[in-house]
């Protein structure tokens, strides 16, 4: 039977399926190949943002020997180390206590930063498509878009592209049959249960329904992104055509 730390797989509740996965409350954690630890949130999806940032943030305020790089994804943290300076249990009680530490989401240090968005027009060219697919007026969308600060859930994609959501569920849509070639940047779209800015011109899927002249990124910033997860996002429209 695989162990974790000497103990028993089984007798910790493990499911081992060639990989040892650790249940600890709201998360679940396992080895990912040798140099990598996968931290899973398992809780709310309302709350993965804040609990994954507030994990990172526990993490890198230890300045562990041997940790890489702290990866944060929509619903999980990713560890990278180096095996040749320190091993899953050495980093298991700090690990344990990060996680633990998140039963409580009150102190997380995330901004609510405001965008300007014009909407709909050339800025926004799918906003009237949205809204009859929605069944709403263009102004309804916009009105839900911007009703609530929203949490920054990941960047990826490209430098400084944020992941934000959940979208009101009467704005969730898939995303476009045809992909556009090239969105302009600052282009704020929508797809799925998520919104999010394109920080530069990109071939993109998503339902463009207006454009903000906020940097996204910029590499001579620190720090480079102007988002990070755990930031909420309050959409402020400035014009809708």
């Amino acid at each position: 039977m695989p162990t974790w730390g000497g103990v028993d797989a089984k007798a910790r509740g493990m499911i081992v399926s060639g990989l040892d996965v650790v249940p600890l409350g709201r998360w679940e954690y396992a080895p990912v190949g040798d140099a990598g630890l996968l931290l899973t949130w398992r809780g709310l999806r309302s709350d993965a943002g804040a609990a994954i940032q507030q994990a990172y943030q526990d993490l890198s305020r230890h300045h562990l020997p041997g940790i890489i790089e702290l990866v944060p994804g929509i619903a999980s943290l990713l560890v990278c180390y180096d095996p040749l300076q320190t091993t899953p249990d050495q980093l298991r009680p700090f690990i344990e206590q990060a996680l633990s530490s998140t039963a409580s989401l009150d102190r997380m240090s995330g901004q609510v930063i405001e965008i300007e968005v014009a909407y709909g027009s050339s800025e926004g060219p799918d906003l009237a498509a949205v809204a009859t697919a929605c069944g709403l007026s263009p102004d309804d969308v916009v009105a839900l878009h911007t009703a609530r600060p929203m949490p920054v859930l990941m960047l990826g994609f490209m430098p400084g592209f944020p992941y934000i959501g959940e979208l009101p569920s009467e704005l969730r849509l898939p995303r476009r049959m045809e992909p556009r070639i090239a969105v302009p940047a600052g282009s704020v779209a929508i797809a799925n249960d998520q919104t999010g800015i394109y920080p530069s011109r990109s071939p993109g899927g998503w339902h463009i329904i207006g454009q903000t002249t906020a940097q996204l990124f910029d590499p001579l910033r620190a720090p480079p992104a102007l988002l990070r997860p755990g930031d909420r996002v309050r959409f402020v429209p400035c014009r809708q055509g």
